[in-house]
């Protein structure tokens, strides 16, 4: 049943059925685009600048650090990674449905969850443990007559002291690594009921890296607990979310493989049964003129028996009247 199975994903590359994958889903590449075009867009206004006094500042004098995690790896480990891991899928069953879906919903899972992200970090404007540094570098606060701070650090790092809730890299981090964490899930069957516990490890190493990721935004001082927490718990739920609309939940029979493989296998199926039956009938037809043509065969010989048996009747009565 397996080999079938493998044979079967053989009949769906790249070359056969991409462009008409491609062309399905239009739509959702095109929807894609938009949602990356409004990310540019929440990165680049300014966030809420929220009302910040000087009893405020001893949760924000934390020191001032750089990323542990820098900014262009989480596109490495959240997008590209797992995209690399597709492809290895691809090259060992052939099904460029599984292919296409699995790099669909995790741009989906990805984008979402930044635009969600950003959209509150906009909204809320949480300044970061580390605001004081950021808004003092000098170390000298200057506050207004309502006591709101009165900034003079550099305008960009300021900017970005605004933008603490929830945390960037851990959505990215759970959204990309939690999508590929379910996906993994469906191709080696961890909830198969024969008990690999050993599979699970598979299943807990990418969340084990986002959880650590998230850590770093902690001991970094760029982020609360809080914002950590939302932050992942946000990531997981989108990545969820979009991973069940292209493939079975995990647990599933036919988890394995994404929803779009199976429609056309039955479609496949449901096109040979059809032609099976016109072939049946076109069979029982052929058979059943044959019969009619050696029904309407014998009849003729019949006939002919019969008249020729009548004719030598006749004859013989003229000779004997003859006679």
């Amino acid at each position: 049943m397996y080999r079938m199975r493998e044979v079967q994903l053989g009949s769906h590359t790249i070359r056969s059925h991409g462009a008409t994958v491609a062309r399905t889903h239009m739509h959702d590449w095109l929807i894609l685009l938009l949602l990356a075009v409004i990310e540019v867009i929440l990165f680049v206004i300014h966030p809420f600048y929220r009302f910040v006094g000087k009893d405020m500042m001893a949760d924000l004098k934390y020191p001032l650090k750089s990323n542990t995690v820098p900014v262009w790896a989480v596109p490495m480990y959240a997008v590209l990674l797992p995209i690399a891991i597709f492809l290895v899928v691809y090259f060992r069953r052939r099904d460029v449905y599984d292919l296409h879906h699995a790099i669909l919903g995790l741009l989906f899972s990805v984008l979402v969850t930044a635009v969600i992200t950003d959209a509150i970090k906009d909204g809320v404007g949480r300044p970061r443990p580390d605001f004081f540094w950021r808004c003092f570098p000098d170390g000298k606060d200057v506050y207004d007559k309502w006591g709101n701070v009165i900034c003079h650090g550099d305008k960009n790092v300021i900017k970005e002291g605004h933008k603490s809730f929830p945390s960037g890299h851990t959505s990215w981090s759970f959204a990309g690594l939690g999508f590929l964490s379910l996906y993994l899930s469906g191709k080696i069957k961890v909830f198969d009921r024969r008990g690999h516990v050993a599979k699970l490890c598979i299943i807990f190493l990418p969340l084990l890296v986002a959880s650590l990721v998230g850590i770093s935004r902690v001991d970094d001082y760029w982020h609360h607990w809080q914002d950590v927490f939302a932050g992942g718990l946000l990531g997981l739920v989108v990545a969820t979310f979009c991973y069940l609309q292209f493939f079975p939940p995990p647990y599933h029979a036919q988890g394995w493989g994404p929803y779009a493989y199976f429609k056309v296998l039955e479609e496949s199926r449901a096109s040979t049964q059809a032609a099976n039956g016109v072939n049946s009938l076109n069979v029982h037809a052929g058979e059943a003129q044959v019969e009619n043509q050696q029904d309407e065969g014998t009849n003729h010989t019949c006939m002919g028996l019969s008249l020729g048996g009548d004719s030598n009747s006749i004859l013989e009565e003229m000779e004997a009247g003859r006679r």
